[in-house]
């Protein structure tokens, strides 16, 4: 096996493994503490957000990333389409959703994504589109970017956690 094939069967296996990350971190926390623990007050003195809204914005994330690699699968170099994820939180309203519902659409949506990764050809894995703001983009970045994207979402979410319960401590 060449390196491009253990990178993707790792990308597999990190998909699905860091939404059972995402799901174990968040199973203890009560609707209202997933609504109201959040991230720090930005520099530009934006409100932070809060668990339930980072869970929300992976959720749209992941769609959004599945149908952007549908779409660089199925057409010849695809214009992939930007979105607003600011326009998204509120559009959807993320604070008011169930976090429960948002996790378990999560990981539905995880398998479907990770079943679409592992039906690809090693052809189909190099297939590329334009992506908005990254240029050329193939699916082997697409599933790479999601695995990051996991990541830097969990750490936010562990932060967001221990510094809620850090000032419930000090209370």
């Amino acid at each position: 096996m060449n390196i491009i094939d253990i990178t993707h069967e790792r990308c597999l296996v990190w998909m699905l493994k860091s939404v059972h990350t995402l799901a174990n971190l968040v199973k203890t926390l009560t609707q209202e503490q997933a609504r109201t623990w959040t991230d720090e007050v930005s520099a530009d003195g934006s409100p932070g957000w809060s668990v339930l809204q980072v869970l929300c914005h992976v959720r749209d994330f992941d769609e959004i990333f599945y149908q952007r690699a549908q779409m660089i699968r199925s057409t010849d170099h695809p214009h992939l389409p930007a979105y607003d994820h600011l326009a998204l939180a509120e559009d959807r309203n993320y604070q008011g959703q169930d976090l429960v519902q948002v996790m378990d659409s999560l990981v539905e949506s995880r398998y479907r994504f990770h079943e679409f990764f592992q039906s690809l050809s090693a052809d189909e894995w190099e297939r590329a589109g334009i992506h908005p703001e990254a240029g050329e983009f193939s699916l082997s970045r697409a599933a790479l970017q999601v695995v990051g994207h996991d990541i830097d979402h969990t750490e936010q979410i562990t932060k967001i956690i221990a510094r809620a319960q850090k000032t419930t401590a000090g209370e």
